[in-house]
């Protein structure tokens, strides 16, 4: 079963996806979909309510950053990588392994 169809994920537009008692930031950057945790390895914030330039999402609180391919942090006040998530594509649909 598809968590999203990709068509209706609009780009470097963050979503918040939980399941499994995980919560997950997912999104697009032209027709890739990544998958990672949403919660900022530096403080209790949402990466879902972040800005997304090319590969890499900024937390909202301090402006840590986050490369959306591996979860390596890239910027202080971060310095704890976030788990990132497989996501398969099949033609529009879109399922991220949690």
């Amino acid at each position: 079963m598809a968590d999203f169809q990709l068509d209706q994920l609009k780009e470097s537009a963050p979503v918040k996806l939980e399941r499994n008692g995980k919560t997950v930031c997912v999104v697009r950057v032209k027709d890739e979909v990544f998958a990672i945790d949403d919660t900022c390895s530096h403080s209790d914030a949402s990466l879902c309510e972040g800005e997304v330039t090319d590969f890499k999402i900024e937390c909202w609180l301090h402006g840590a950053e986050f490369d959306l391919r591996t979860g390596q942090a890239l910027t202080l006040p971060a310095n704890i990588a976030l788990q990132t998530y497989q996501v398969d594509i099949q033609e529009n649909s879109v399922t991220v392994e949690i």
